[in-house]
């Protein structure tokens, strides 16, 4: 790890652990008049944002003359992403709606994004006090201990993690569908937690064996896929794309489930 890779994990871990701090202080304090609903089932409160204020004030006196971007923040963040110069793509708190029903699978999620390419992130689960953590070429870690992706090969094995798609319920609904039958009947076993961060991490430790999820955000993904690849695994887009930082559809898992997943998702929904 060189020693600018240092100190941007170093800034992202301070920020993801005051984040980390405030969110468990404020646990349980939020009652549904509070709830702001940005979409169908997608809820907001003034946790997001100041949670997001305190990771964004901690990250500019780190990075002068950064960017940090996020789902509370700005809805150009995609493009910010891509930009020229270091951007932070910044979850708040991903699995608000887990966070507001006191369910615990819920995470703050950093990536350091430079001249669009991921170079370190940090994703803190926050109820369970685990760190997830990578930098490029740098390999992945969680709580300062080496982690890998699993030797599962056999689809019917697997076990799969996946996200519902419910900002975009209407249009994705019946391709969701069509996937979630035929990953259900060729593999061992299918989850959905709640926090796409937390999902791709639990791939990079070989806990999921393979994720997909449909029209996710850069907020939601710049940590975790760096942190998947580092641990030996592949993300990408259903089409096979590598840069999954923009927003759009991904699939993540060890070589030979992540090849599976591909031409299984890819083919559900065509038949």
């Amino acid at each position: 790890m060189n020693a600018d890779a240092r100190q941007l994990l170093a800034a992202a871990q301070l920020a993801a652990d005051r984040a980390a701090a405030f969110l468990l202080r404020e646990e349980g304090r939020r009652g549904p008049a509070e709830w702001s609903e940005k979409g169908r089932a997608d809820f907001v409160t003034e946790v997001d944002r100041e949670s997001e204020r305190l990771i964004a004030e901690t990250l500019l006196a780190a990075a002068p003359g950064s960017a940090v971007v996020g789902e509370e923040l700005t809805p150009t963040a995609a493009a910010a992403a891509a930009r020229a110069g270091l951007a932070w793509v910044v979850d708040p708190l991903d699995g608000t709606t887990n966070y507001l029903h006191r369910f615990p699978f819920y995470s703050v999620s950093i990536g350091a994004v430079f001249d669009g390419r991921p170079v370190a992130g940090v994703v803190h689960d926050v109820p369970r006090n685990i760190r997830y953590h990578a930098t490029a070429g740098g390999g992945a870690f969680q709580n300062g201990s080496p982690i890998h992706i699993s030797g599962v090969t056999e689809p019917r094995q697997a076990l799969i993690g996946t996200g519902f798609p419910y900002r975009y319920y209407n249009e994705e609904l019946p391709r969701y569908q069509a996937q979630f039958a035929a990953v259900i009947a060729g593999s061992g076993g299918l989850r959905r937690p709640g926090s796409a961060a937390l999902d791709l991490c639990y791939v990079a430790t070989g806990q999921f064996d393979g994720f997909w999820e449909l029209k996710l955000a850069p907020w939601d993904v710049a940590a975790g896929t760096l942190i998947v690849r580092e641990a030996g695994g592949l993300v990408t887009g259903l089409d096979g794309e590598q840069d999954v930082i923009r927003h759009g559809s991904i699939v993540a898992g060890n070589p030979a489930i992540h090849s599976w997943l591909v031409e299984l998702l890819n083919s559900a929904y065509q038949e």
